[in-house]
């Protein structure tokens, strides 16, 4: 009796110290994954060493950590990141786009992209701006996603760069891609492709950034620094916008920021130059302060959004469209099911995607509307 009880023992401790061992490894890492973002973009807006006491709040911790865990499923796209770093980089592929063509007042790069089906007469424009969290982001990224949509539309599609936070704000991001629309409309005889007939077409930021601009060429806004009549130019030959799950009310999506723990990390704020900021670059504020000739002539919106989104959840869409609808301003609305954010695009990049046909289905019944 008396070994099998030493036996007992001597088992129970090394597995007691395991136990322990675990949970400090475990608590450890979820300390680290809050420290690290915060480290890497921003501490909470805290005076002293509140800020540190705030980062390291338990609620504040398990947020931060379910946040980059959730970042761990980006590495199912590791397949897709290669197989478009070799499409841009071979030469091959070349006869198929116009790479780095310089535009606008920060000398930002575009591609172009040709349909295949280009014949004779103009196609439309497509112009496609991507997303990033107003803090990052690349057009060789979207070659694929750019070279499907100008064969699936039969258009010609322009991806530009605009210049990301901290290289610039919010407001600058919205004159480079003024500066892009510009560019169109004055190249669209030299690439074929008819200048009068541009269809914007935005994901996440991008969708946000899309419609600001074109909200502030209808109130020929003096701080995009483009001639009124050329403002006005640009945005009569806006056909549509196309929102893929995108932002339309940043105070909402703040709030949103804040439940999943994320406000103080998030590139948004920093962008915008503080919460004070949020109305003047929200569009739902903007669309309330236009005009009735200005609402008129805003363009026809297709707003998709995925169902399974918890990055910018699919309400930012809905409220967005229930807007417009008031506004008695044409808008289709998109809820799909099965499709996170990440997925809205990345699955429109390559047909054997699993959401590519359905994503395309709606994209063109819409575009068709538009063109």
């Amino acid at each position: 009796m008396c070994n099998k009880a030493i036996i007992r023992q001597s088992t129970a401790i090394p597995s007691s110290r395991t136990h322990y061992i675990v949970f400090r490894v475990y608590e450890a890492t979820l300390c680290l994954s809050s420290v690290l973002p915060s480290w890497l973009y921003g501490w909470p807006n805290k005076p002293g060493y509140k800020k540190y006491t705030e980062a390291l709040k338990p609620r504040r911790i398990y947020s931060l950590a379910r946040a980059v865990l959730e970042m761990l499923k980006y590495l199912q796209y590791g397949r897709l990141y290669f197989r478009w770093k070799s499409w841009y980089k071979d030469v091959e592929n070349s006869k198929h786009y116009e790479k780095g063509i310089s535009f606008g007042r920060r000398g930002n790069k575009l591609d172009l992209y040709y349909s295949p089906k280009m014949e004779k007469a103009k196609v439309p424009g497509v112009v496609f701006i991507y997303g990033g969290a107003w803090g990052s982001g690349d057009r060789a990224i979207y070659c694929l996603l750019a070279r499907n949509m100008a064969k699936e539309l039969n258009a010609t599609v322009v991806c530009p760069d605009y210049s990301t936070y901290p290289m610039s704000n919010v407001l600058g991001m919205i004159q480079d891609i003024a500066d892009c629309l510009l560019w169109a409309k004055e190249s669209g005889r030299k690439f074929n492709f008819d200048h009068n007939n541009i269809v914007l077409i935005g994901h996440s930021a991008g969708a946000h950034l899309g419609t600001l601009t074109v909200l502030f060429l209808l109130d020929t806004r003096e701080e995009l620094f483009i001639e009124r009549n050329k403002q006005e130019d640009i945005a009569a030959s806006i056909k549509g916008v196309i929102g893929l799950s995108g932002v339309y009310n940043i105070p909402d999506h703040y709030e949103h920021e804040e439940m999943r723990g994320i406000e103080y990390v998030s590139t948004m704020h920093k962008a915008m130059n503080g919460v004070q900021n949020f109305p003047y670059y929200s569009p739902t504020h903007v669309l309330n302060t236009l005009g009735e000739d200005q609402i008129r002539r805003l363009p026809p919106f297709a707003l998709l959004h995925g169902a399974n989104d918890i990055i910018v959840p699919s309400t930012s869409s809905a409220k967005f469209s229930a807007l417009l609808t008031a506004l008695s301003r044409p808008v289709s609305l998109y809820l799909l099911p099965g499709v996170d954010h990440t997925e809205m695009v990345t699955a429109i990049m390559a047909p054997e995607r699993a959401f590519y046909h359905s994503i395309y289905t709606c994209i063109k019944q819409e575009y068709a509307k538009l063109c």
